[in-house]
């Protein structure tokens, strides 16, 4: 039985013939089920937004608040819309989190009423969730799944419902109602959980609870931009579409594809009784290497490895007068040594932070709103603050373009064109205070051109010697850290984020930032595999580690 647009003969037979259609030959550990689309076919009820503009209506008036059906009912049509709009977004996202009940309620679906209505729906948010859910569409149960459970139950295999749900609460009740909750070993739903799909935990998190994994798992859904997309990233062993009116329509094309079509939940009891036993797994045909001595790709410090860095006090002064002479523009009163006292205080106060972890292993970066907003902003006016906040982006590429110049190490460029032919990828893993400024430092040298991959601490919300720096780097260039060399210039950051993250080989190189003495010290605390001299000795490494 087809429910909504048929995919067309060529297209329903690559579906089903496609080489992923193998996996539907091993029984599953566990079975999980999307609801809508799926174990239920729904059909919009035109009446159901008047009637819950009827119930919200009764609902408001016992909190004193008068509001006219009319209006909430063209409160809800907007919200329902928008919430489509947003739903088709997510599904984009690798990641998306749920919006919560009192979001729905005062951002969505009574966002035009008054603030006072809005908090009473917010209020009781779960519950009117609930409440709304059936008024607006019917339900039935899909041909096949009485069968498909029953089914599964006597094989035992456990199965799961994973579900985007406004209400999981109606859902609940929905499966309670159609007898089909005591079938079922576990049920999780959007609203319950705070994420959506695509993200693929939706799906693990129903995998371990039902005490397998995704790769065990056959996953049936609806769509491609949600279902599909979410076990493909979850890994699981089988993907499979079960047709109705959301599957041939996705709000925007989708890459991946799903290891079986079935018109209706009828085909995959057909899919499941012909499945067999598991097979054995296979040893893998290699293991990975702890580290290596023969690299994949180059990481690169950028200041002191590929650049050194001179200050530019004058620069900086007279950054910090355009500045002041911007605010006194805007109407703030910030004379020219009060901006000079500020700049300094946020530059001390930032050093000083950079030599301290987080609350937790994380080394967290600053951003350009708390350097400007805080650190700048807390020694002016007040009212300067957001003049600030307005422009902390672009005044965080000027500072860091007035405070320092830099200038390539010798034999950088004869190492980058090496490594460009020797088809050896390079990525840059940098603490930055702006990556746009350090980019551009490269760009104007000529060699951006020979960078891969980029990795600069403000860009990705950690600095070294935290491991996420290096590992963005390494996830970038699709390699494994084990199989990259990295080059730094600090011991105490560049060694320990490199080893941290697990990379195959660390080099640093003399004459960077560090001075001598700081430099031996850091060494003795943080040893790397190899001390080079210079630039040169690095790309002499590099060529007897390949044989070159």
């Amino acid at each position: 039985m087809t429910t909504g647009p048929t995919l067309t003969q060529t297209d329903a037979a690559t579906a089903v013939a496609a080489p992923g259609t193998a996996a539907l030959a091993a029984r599953p550990e566990a079975l999980l089920l999307d609801f809508g689309g799926v174990v239920f076919e729904t059909a919009k009820r035109p009446q159901g937004p008047a009637e819950a503009a009827a119930m919200l209506q009764e609902v408001l008036a016992r909190a004193g608040h008068r509001v006219e059906a009319e209006s909430l009912l063209s409160s809800l049509e907007a919200g329902l819309i928008a919430l489509k709009h947003w739903k088709h977004a997510m599904s984009r996202t690798g990641k998306p989190i749920e919006l919560t009940h009192r979001q729905l309620w005062e951002e969505y679906l009574l966002a035009d009423q008054s603030a006072a209505v809005r908090a009473t729906a917010a209020g009781n948010g779960r519950e009117l969730m609930a409440a709304v859910n059936p008024m607006m569409s019917d339900h039935r149960v899909r041909p096949g799944i009485p069968e498909l459970l029953r089914m599964a139950r006597e094989l035992g295999i456990g199965v799961g419902i994973v579900s985007n749900a406004h209400s999981g609460l109606a859902h609940r009740r929905l499966m309670r109602r159609f007898g089909l909750d005591d079938l079922v070993a576990v049920q999780l739903y959007s609203d319950e959980l705070g994420i959506r799909k695509p993200h693929p935990e939706m799906i693990g998190r129903a995998a371990a609870a039902l005490g397998t994994a995704p790769d065990r798992c056959w996953y049936v859904g609806d769509t491609q931009d949600r279902d599909v997309q979410a076990g493909r990233r979850a890994g699981v062993g089988a993907a499979v579409l079960t047709r109705s009116k959301h599957t041939d329509t996705p709000p925007f094309p989708v890459a991946d594809r799903a290891d079986a079509v079935f018109d209706t939940p009828e085909g995959l009891v057909e899919a499941l009784a012909a499945s067999g036993p598991r097979p054995e797994p296979q040893a893998p045909a290699r293991t990975p290497k702890a580290r290596s001595d023969e690299p994949e790709a180059l990481l690169l410090d950028q200041g002191g490895v590929l650049v050194t860095s001179k200050k530019t006090p004058g620069a900086l002064a007279r950054f910090g007068d355009r500045t002041a002479a911007r605010l006194r523009a805007a109407g703030h009163g910030v004379p020219d040594l009060l901006m000079a006292d500020a700049l300094e205080h946020a530059r001390l106060a930032h050093q000083a932070e950079k030599a301290e972890p987080g609350d937790g292993p994380e080394w967290p970066e600053i951003d350009p709103a708390r350097f400007w907003g805080e650190l700048v902003g807390s020694h002016l006016p007040g009212s300067a603050r957001q003049w600030l906040l307005a422009e902390a982006e672009d005044l965080t590429y000027e500072y860091a373009q007035a405070k320092s110049r830099s200038r390539l190490r010798g034999g950088v460029v004869e190492l980058l064109e090496w490594c460009r032919d020797r088809g050896l990828p390079v990525a840059i893993v940098s603490n930055t205070i702006c990556g746009r400024a350090a980019r551009k430092r490269l760009s104007d040298a000529g060699i951006a051109e020979l960078i891969g991959a980029w990795a600069y601490s403000d860009e990705v919300g950690r600095r070294k010697p935290d491991p996420a720096l290096v590992l963005s780097a390494t996830a970038a260039l699709g390699v494994d850290p084990a199989e990259c060399w990295f080059v730094g210039d600090k011991p105490w950051r560049d060694v320990r984020a490199a080893r941290s993250a697990g990379v195959g080989r660390i080099l640093i190189v003399r004459h960077g930032a560090p001075e001598t003495a700081d430099l031996e010290r850091g060494i003795e605390a943080d040893r790397p595999d190899q001390l080079c001299e210079s630039m040169t000795s690095v790309h002499d490494a590099l060529k007897a580690a390949l044989s070159v």
